[in-house]
């Protein structure tokens, strides 16, 4: 069955067809939903709201986008609405020390260059690294980040300016 006829089912009331809908796409709203809050444990509740949200405004969807593309939209809400609820930042950060320990042993490099920029991006100031996840990584327009995350067009361009500029530095180390 095509993802088409899923949601379509989905919209009529199909259970089985929405948790096949969660299944071809929990992953990428969990990894979303991870980089934006840097937290496995919030990551996976913001995850669980996502898709209980999607339920309910499954009506809403209209076909004119990927599936996927609206479930993105209305994680990215979810988390900077939580965010803003909550009002801190700071509450978003992992703690260096949960993050995997690196192996000096030379052998999967790739692996290790992966948990350094993850490592390096938990560091970033929380703006800069919300600015920089949902601009670089994530691909929004400067234009859609000022909108939602409620910032001037130039200090969202500012954000990413500082967060590559300290990215660069972290990962010469």
């Amino acid at each position: 069955m095509t993802e088409a006829e899923l949601v379509r089912q989905a919209q009529a009331g199909d259970t089985e067809a929405f948790e096949e809908l969660y299944r071809l796409h929990v992953s990428r709203i969990y990894g979303l939903c991870l980089r934006m809050c840097a937290n496995p444990a919030k990551a996976e509740d913001l995850t669980q709201e996502a898709f209980i949200r999607a339920w309910q405004k499954l009506s809403s969807f209209r076909r004119q986008s990927s599936l996927l593309t609206w479930l993105h939209r209305l994680t990215v809400n979810l988390v900077l609405g939580e965010i803003r609820s909550k009002g801190r930042w700071e509450s978003r950060l992992t703690a260096i020390d949960s993050l995997p320990e690196q192996s000096d042993d030379g052998a999967g490099a790739k692996p290790e260059a992966a948990v350094d920029l993850e490592r390096a991006i938990s560091q970033l100031p929380p703006q800069a690294r919300m600015v920089f996840i949902l601009h670089d990584i994530e691909g929004y327009k400067h234009k859609e980040i000022a909108d939602l995350c409620g910032l001037a067009v130039g200090t969202s361009k500012a954000h990413l300016h500082r967060a590559r500029k300290q990215l660069r530095k972290a990962l010469k180390r």
